[in-house]
């Protein structure tokens, strides 16, 4: 049989075609526009994920057996918010994981509602990208918009009920709302109230391998798919993507470096750490997982290759790096504030320990260095709570990059395994759907079935040892510089 994994992400859509061995048969991509309205904002059109998912499915099922297509699912960016009226339109443009424009809100919800109360109702804190805040916001400044709602939606969820009818979601994804109580797997009743929202206007929850429905018929007919092509719930794109790496069950652990970069690690059992620096989220799998969350990972890459060095050479620009663990520059990751572990949205990026002699290699180096750094942070959380991990899978754009997989495996002294996909959340997303249609009887055993390893990059003792110290160095500058951002932020405003 055949599975289709549907990738939304925040600048395209990538489908994905596994057959029941893993092997994947097509991958389409179909881009979509982006708009920033105003500074620190960031939007999408819901419509434009399903025209281009629909015209990207078309695309890559057109030289498959369409009758051996089963199941359709998804890993789709968190926190978007998605609202529909009672005709099921959308009322506004999706409001993004990666919009700031919820300061008030979220101050709000950390410090009038307090953290210790949040991490109680829902096992986490507020960011500025989750939808709750973003909810509040909606409330205080869009009120004709607010009342019109009737379903409260995450993006990859819009797909999954233009496709089935259904309006749904999973756990995974619904834990980086702020609305759900992670530990018990239900929707937080303190958390509705705050928010002015009722559990009819929430969708139904689902483990993300479970059917929540069948495609419509006539969307079967347009896309030449039989109508017993089941829909499955898919997962947030970090938990899709850690299906796609096989980092299920217990104690395991991925790093995404895409846009934004993550750690994700899985358990069997519940768990916070005290100061709610990592979320705690259920799992794909059924379980739970702890997650660092940075917001500008790979992106701080493309950020110096395409708008200062003004290169698309970024594999050549790599090849003369040869110093690692002596670089004097340092790289503060944060081009879009930042969120674990600092929780600080006026956070920005800094290059730190420059001198005549600094050279255009070693500020390429420092940009690796600086990510690598920053997920660092996080993984230390992880260790501050007894979790032991010895060794990472990794996936990514970012991960392309022989260079920064050394620098990651010697930063963090991790083994970093390569699995053969690379493909994360759509991979994922395909695992997911064949669970869900019966083809394995597990997550966890889809996973340790179709994930394979096939390569390993060491952690080098010496190199380890250089770069714990720079680490040490790296982890005093954002304490140190970190008074300066908000006056910062105030002249770029004019105040």
């Amino acid at each position: 049989m055949l599975y289709i994994g549907v990738d939304l992400g925040t600048s395209a859509v990538k489908l994905l075609l596994m057959d029941e061995k893993g092997a994947i048969h097509n991958i389409v991509s179909k881009e979509y526009a982006l708009s920033f309205p105003h500074p620190g904002w960031s939007e999408q059109a819901p419509e434009d994920w399903y025209a281009q998912s629909v015209e990207g499915m078309i695309e890559l099922t057109k030289d498959c057996d369409k009758s051996q297509v089963a199941g359709i699912s998804f890993g789709g960016q968190m926190h978007g918010l998605v609202v529909l009226d009672k005709e099921d339109n959308v009322i506004r443009p999706a409001i993004l994981w990666n919009d700031g424009r919820t300061t008030k809100e979220t101050d709000y919800l950390n410090n009038v509602i307090g953290k210790d109360k949040l991490s109680e109702y829902t096992a986490n804190i507020a960011f500025a990208g989750f939808t709750a805040p973003k909810i509040l916001w909606m409330k205080e400044n869009e009120p004709e918009n607010f009342a019109r709602i009737e379903k409260i939606m995450l993006p990859k969820d819009y797909l999954a009920y233009c496709l089935s009818g259904v309006h749904c979601t999973d756990y995974s994804d619904a834990s980086g709302m702020l609305l759900l109580d992670v530990k018990n797997k239900c929707w937080s009743k303190e958390m509705m109230e705050i928010c002015g929202v009722t559990e009819a206007q929430l969708p139904q929850l689902f483990e993300s391998y479970e059917v929540v429905g069948t495609l419509k018929p006539e969307l079967a007919k347009t896309l030449g798919l039989p109508e017993t092509v089941k829909i499955i719930a898919g997962a947030g794109d970090n938990a899709a993507a850690a299906v796609g790496t096989g980092t299920v069950g217990d104690g395991r652990c991925n790093i995404s470096l895409g846009t934004s970069g993550t750690i994700f690690i899985s358990s069997k059992s519940f768990g916070v750490d005290e100061n709610n620096a990592l979320h705690s989220f259920d799992h794909a799998d059924g379980n739970f997982h702890l997650m660092g969350c940075m917001l500008s990972a790979a992106s701080c890459n493309k950020w110096w290759m395409d708008e200062i060095l003004q290169t698309k050479e970024y594999a050549k620009e790599q090849e003369n790096i040869t110093k690692l663990g002596e670089n004097h520059v340092y790289y503060l990751p944060y081009l879009m504030g930042e969120r674990s572990p600092h929780n600080d949205p006026l956070a920005r990026a800094t290059f730190i320990g420059m001198t005549m002699d600094t050279t255009r290699e070693e500020m390429t180096q420092a940009v690796l260095e600086g990510v690598a750094f920053g997920l660092r942070d996080s993984l230390e959380v992880a260790r501050s709570l007894g979790i032991k991990i010895e060794r990472t899978k990794i996936c990514g754009g970012g991960a392309k990059s022989p260079l920064w997989k050394k620098i990651i495996a010697n930063v963090m002294n991790l083994k970093v395994d390569v699995i053969e996909s690379e493909e994360g959340p759509g991979y994922g997303g395909a695992i997911l759907a064949a669970v869900g249609c019966g083809e394995f009887a597990s997550v966890e055993e889809a996973a340790d079935k179709l994930v394979k390893v096939i390569d390993t990059v060491e952690p080098e003792p010496e190199l380890v040892a250089k770069y714990e110290d720079r680490y040490q160095r790296f982890q005093k500058i954002y304490p140190t510089v970190k008074e300066l951002f908000p006056e910062l932020d105030n002249n770029a405003a004019g105040n």
